[in-house]
């Protein structure tokens, strides 16, 4: 069965979202742990997460995936940004624990100037002071576009930070489509060889979701502009070649696309319509 779901909005609630999910015939959900482009969380109320975790179970969801807000960069040449990385993350860790065994996505952050490098050795230093043996949260390095200095555009580069994490079995990557697609990767026209040249450099193992988005540029343009499926410059062949892969069908795929609920339903009906069923 096909693992799909998108992005809803945490404001109503953990079980709300559930519920949001299920009307619009997702079987996972992506949300914010608090405001993406600033620092307040809602308060976690034990109850309702307890109701989504039942809601989770009875509908046999597939693994749901929390985003950590834009605002997170955990290699800025700022000081001051990397403390407040360091306490939003450690916080959403913390508050993860009421979704036990589920998924944590942050981008790695940008450089701003510092250099590759630098950028990479600060990230990993964050992830080491933060991740604990207890913790059930997997954390995943999101690939990203390579706009201006942003770390994590190369397999290479999200390679370097797993292997500096010393909790490795707590770590992995979310790989968006329209990102490594815009990063200059040619899903288009080479999956099979972009998941090779994934598996040679991470190892599959290691991917845990997928980010599923059009592109609104085309390869390598590094502009990181979503498009609705089918629509962008992927197109509807290739998304139909990411669903059935046989090295990525299991994973769940989340939507990341300009829609609303709406939308998002017709987007689901239409991979649900071209998922083959083995």
């Amino acid at each position: 069965m096909l693992k799909i779901g998108c992005h809803l909005s945490v404001a109503k609630g953990f079980h709300a979202m559930g519920k949001d999910a299920l009307k619009i015939k997702a079987n996972t959900f992506q949300f914010f742990t608090r405001n993406p482009r600033g620092s307040k969380a809602k308060e976690i109320d034990p109850k309702d997460a307890e109701d989504l975790l039942k809601l989770v179970s009875e509908n046999k969801f597939a693994t749901l995936l929390a985003h950590a807000p834009y605002t997170l960069n955990a290699c800025s040449a700022d000081e001051r940004t990397r403390e407040f990385a360091t306490q939003v993350m450690a916080d959403d860790l913390v508050r993860m624990e009421y979704l036990p065994h589920n998924l944590y996505n942050f981008h790695p952050g940008s450089h701003v100037g510092q250099g590759v490098e630098k950028g990479i050795e600060q990230i990993t230093s964050l992830l080491n002071a933060l991740l604990k043996p207890e913790q059930t949260t997997t954390v995943l390095l999101e690939a990203m576009a390579g706009k201006g200095t942003e770390v994590g555009s190369s397999f290479e580069q999200l390679k370097q930070i797993l292997d500096g994490v010393i909790l490795s079995d707590k770590v992995g990557v979310c790989l968006d489509t329209c990102h490594i697609y815009d990063g200059g990767y040619d899903i288009l026209n080479d999956l099979d060889g972009v998941l090779d040249h994934f598996d040679q450099v991470i190892g599959l193992d290691r991917l845990y979701a997928i980010h599923l988005n059009d592109s609104m540029n085309p390869r390598g343009s590094h502009k990181d502009r979503h498009a609705k499926i089918g629509e962008g410059s992927l197109g509807l062949e290739a998304i139909t070649r990411i669903i059935n892969h046989p090295k990525l069908r299991d994973l769940p795929f989340f939507l990341e696309t300009p829609n609303d609920l709406t939308g998002y339903a017709q987007e689901i009906a239409l991979l649900r319509s071209i998922y083959k069923e083995l």
